[in-house]
C-alpha cells in the first residue's frame, strides 16, 4: 500500500494496470484485483477522463462544475476540498484538507481513521469560523454529497460545485497541495503513529502557510496572499 501511494502520487493519472506493471517491475508478486482492492481501500482514483470517476452515493444530489473557464481574482471566491492517503509505518489514516484556490491557503484539515463524513464536516466547520466562500468545489464522494455537508454549505449562501465525469484537473490545486505534502513531509518523516502524523502535519501546514513561498504567487507565502494588502491582490490578478 505504501508504495501504491507513493507510484499514485508521482503519476495521479495511473490506474490499476499501470500500477500493478510497476509494482512487478519492482518485483512485487501481485494480480490487478489486489491491486484494485488496495486502491480502494485507500481511496485512490487515478484523474484521468473516464466514466465513474468518482463513487458517489445513489442518493445524493451532483452539483454541476461551476469553475470552468472561471478567473479567481480573489481570496474567498473558491474554496475546495479533497481527501488523501497518509501512510503510517503500522498502518494508515486519511487526510482532509480545505484550501483557498486563490491564495492556496489551507483553511482547515482533520485526520481520520475511517472514511465516515464526521472528519470532513470538523474540517468544514473550522474553515467557516474563518471566512465563507463564494463556491465550494469537491468531488462526488460521498462525504462532500452527504446532506450534512451540503446543507452546511447551503446555510451559508455558498454555491456548490463538484468536479464532472470525464474531466481531469477539476481539482488541481489540491492534487498539487497532495504532491507537496507527501514529498515534503510524509515520506521524509515516516510517521509511527496517529500523534506523530498530526504532530508532523501540523507543523507542515503551519509551513507550508506562513513560510513557503510560491512561484504562481509571485514568492509570496499562502498566507501573506490570503490576509495580503491589496497591491499583493492586485498584482496576482494582473
Amino acid at each position: 500500500m505504501h508504495r501504491i501511494d507513493e507510484v499514485f502520487t508521482e503519476s495521479p493519472f495511473f490506474g490499476s494496470r499501470r500500477i500493478l506493471e510497476s509494482l512487478q517491475r519492482e518485483g512485487f508478486s501481485i494480480g490487478r484485483e489486489r491491486v484494485q482492492s488496495l486502491m480502494r481501500k485507500m481511496g485512490l482514483i487515478a484523474i484521468y477522463p473516464k466514466p465513474n470517476l468518482s463513487k458517489k452515493h445513489p442518493e445524493h444530489k451532483i452539483y454541476p462544475y461551476l469553475l470552468a473557464n472561471a478567473k479567481i481574482v480573489r481570496p474567498h471566491q473558491v474554496w475546495s476540498t479533497d481527501i488523501t492517503y497518509i501512510r503510517l509505518r503500522p498502518g494508515f489514516l486519511y487526510l482532509v484538507a480545505i484550501m483557498d484556490w486563490f491564495s492556496r491557503y489551507v483553511l482547515s484539515w482533520r485526520l481520520s481513521n475511517s472514511l465516515d463524513v464526521s472528519f470532513c464536516l470538523e474540517a468544514l466547520q473550522e474553515a467557516l469560523e474563518q471566512g465563507c466562500p463564494d463556491i465550494f468545489n469537491t468531488d462526488q464522494g460521498s462525504q462532500f454529497t452527504s446532506n450534512e455537508f451540503t446543507g452546511l454549505l447551503l446555510s451559508k449562501g455558498t454555491k456548490i460545485s463538484m468536479d464532472s465525469r470525464g474531466r481531469a484537473f477539476d481539482n488541481i490545486f489540491t492534487e498539487r497541495l497532495w504532491r507537496s505534502v507527501k514529498y515534503e513531509e510524509v515520506y521524509i518523516k515516516d510517521y509511527q503513529s496517529y500523534r506523530d502524523a498530526r504532530e508532523g502535519l501540523g507543523n507542515y501546514f503551519s509551513f507550508y502557510n506562513n513560510r513557503r513561498y510560491h512561484q504562481s504567487l509571485g514568492y509570496k507565502t499562502p498566507c501573506e496572499v490570503h490576509y495580503g494588502d491589496a497591491a499583493i491582490i492586485e498584482g496576482l490578478r494582473k
